[in-house]
């Protein structure tokens, strides 16, 4: 089951369950959609792997089964493809 993690590890903006603005790669490392496209060219920094649009958990399902509340951080931010 996803973690559905609270914020962009490049710039810490919130990223709620929610939200259609939060994007991950194969093993959920989570960014916004303005880093993914302005920084990070749609490439997460970690892996290497693609970076897509994270699915939303329905409310009920949140019930049982919350979002994560550990954030991530990169110490250094992003720093952009090249």
């Amino acid at each position: 089951m996803l973690d559905l993690r609270p914020n962009c590890e490049c710039c810490d903006k919130d990223l709620p369950p929610e939200s259609t603005e939060a994007v991950i790669c194969t093993f959920e490392c989570t960014f916004c959609l303005s880093c993914a496209e302005s920084v990070l060219n749609h490439v997460c920094p970690n892996c290497s792997g693609n970076l897509v649009q994270r699915p939303i958990r329905p409310l009920a399902a949140l019930k049982n089964n919350p979002a994560s509340t550990k954030r991530v951080l990169k110490e250094n931010g992003c720093v952009t493809n090249t």
